[in-house]
């Protein structure tokens, strides 16, 4: 009889399920056990989710900032802009419902994929039951809900087991007026005042969101600017876009505690200032799910901050054990944890397999304007970590911005100094997520400014202006950085 090879996974989201269809595909036994529904967080409560809010939003502070200089005539009686009603509301319960209805349906869709496949999907949570058995297989048990155990048998077992919100000692959600980002949709009422605790890419996109929905928000930042992990430059034109539209940008002001006061939130900084709002959302970071698992006693090595070590493959230190995703603390995006548990399929499977590659990694912060990067930073050339020119062209110039009346943004790209190979690129606009995939190929596939420059682009169009940027690095050989 012909030898299957088991595999089993625990978790769920992008890395699980991508690497459950992968295995499938190959021809292995798979078990996907989840205790959410498959998708994840991403898909339930983070990325799906919010995406969703933001596109509201996004609608809301396109029309809100450009339709009287775009000419629209708003024909009804609503007060004039500057009076305190606005031109556009929202029905935040109705928006939610639309928000929920969205990510269930995606994850029915993933889970009938995966099963369509031949993956087994089974409902409970995974541990890892002692070290390697003689014959390399591990034994995983799965605990349902209603307290009963099956025990599996595998070749490999991927965990894929996410994170979830960070917590503060003296800020714990009640899920009511203190909140954390899975506990947003909730609300059926806008919040009048948020305070967003956190300037990182959470913080950022929900601040940006409530703001354009309606809120008044307070946005407390512990670093100098927001976004701090971002390119600077980006940051600055968001700071900027934020403070234009009333948003309060409390910088270098570090939370240290936030109680409910009856239907108010006091929000209790480190110099012992205290803001007040009628909610206040927790964006703090993450912690990984990886406490529970008899990970250590498993052999898999562990991080101080509780993250699984992997290289580039996506193995452990434990034999047969592979990990991918936000419990990995490579790249907290869904791109990587699926690239990252398709990798560990295909390695243990032995099929042809690339390691991962960081650099050659797109993200983009969903904010407004949309914030894209891909590969080497600014920082990186700063610190000298790698030698390269860089030109940064302002979207004001570009005609198509000039029509649809888009002030803010610009189009960097960064290329070797000596063989005008494309290393890196950030674009700041509107859909942002969709301008940086050209700047994408170009460094996954090492292509010069030049061959960037020459390829025809459509006039007038946003992405005219990373044509014009490699135009001018690729003529500008020898001169200063813009």
């Amino acid at each position: 009889m012909e030898y299957v090879t088991r595999i089993v996974i625990i978790g769920g989201g992008p890395g699980g399920y991508e690497a459950a269809l992968v295995a499938a595909q190959l021809g292995a036994e798979v078990t996907v056990v989840d205790s959410d529904g498959l998708g994840g967080a991403s898909v339930l409560t983070d990325c799906v989710p919010s995406k969703t809010l933001i596109a509201t939003a996004e609608v809301m502070t396109t029309f809100d900032s450009s339709y009287e200089e775009l000419g629209i005539i708003v024909a009804d009686d609503t007060p004039h802009v500057d009076q305190a009603a606005r031109v556009v509301g929202v029905d935040l319960g109705k928006v939610n419902r639309r928000v929920k209805r969205l990510a269930l349906a995606q994850s029915h869709d993933i889970t009938a994929s995966v099963t369509r496949a031949g993956a087994r999907v089974l409902r409970g949570r995974g541990r890892l039951e002692g070290m390697q058995a003689l014959d390399g297989s591990r034994k995983v048990v799965v605990r349902a809900a209603d307290g009963t155990e099956e025990t599996l048998t595998a070749d490999a077992v991927l965990i894929a087991t996410g994170g979830h919100p960070r917590e503060l000692d003296d800020a714990r959600p009640d899920g009511e007026r203190i909140l954390n980002w899975t506990q947003v949709y909730d609300l059926d009422e806008l919040p009048e005042e948020l305070i967003v605790v956190g300037s990182g890419v959470t913080g950022a996109e929900f601040a940006g969101a409530y703001q354009a929905l309606g809120s008044k928000v307070t946005l407390v930042s512990s670093r100098d600017r927001v976004l701090p992990g971002e390119d600077p430059d980006a940051a600055v034109v968001l700071e900027d876009v934020f403070r234009r539209r009333g948003m309060n940008v409390m910088a270098r002001s570090r939370a240290q505690s936030a109680k409910r006061v009856g239907d108010r939130v006091e929000v209790t900084l480190a110099d012992g200032q205290v803001i007040t709002g009628s909610h206040c959302l927790m964006a703090v970071g993450a912690v990984p799910n990886s406490a529970g698992m008899g990970l250590e006693e498993a052999g898999v090595r562990l991080r101080d901050s509780g993250h699984i070590w992997t290289d580039r493959v996506s193995r452990t230190s434990a034999p047969g054990v592979y990990a991918a995703g936000d419990v990995t603390g490579v790249f907290a995006l869904a791109s990587v944890a699926a690239m990252q548990g398709r990798i560990a399929m295909y390695h243990f499977l032995g099929d042809a397999v690339a390691p991962l590659n960081l650099k050659t990694v797109s993200s983009n912060v969903f904010t407004d304007p949309e914030i894209a990067t891909v590969g080497y930073t600014q920082a990186d050339v700063d610190a000298g970590k790698i030698d390269a020119r860089v030109v940064k062209l302002p979207l004001l110039r570009n005609p198509r911005a000039k029509m649809q009346g888009i002030r803010d943004g610009f189009v960097k790209i960064f290329c070797r100094p000596g063989t005008e190979i494309v290393v890196g690129g950030v674009v700041v606009a509107p859909r942002a997520s969709e301008l940086i995939h050209p700047i994408s190929l170009a460094v996954d596939n090492n292509l010069t400014v030049e061959q960037i420059a020459n390829a025809f682009t459509v006039y007038p169009s946003l992405s005219g202006s990373i044509a014009e940027v490699a135009r001018q690095l690729h003529t500008r050989k020898m001169g200063p950085e813009a």
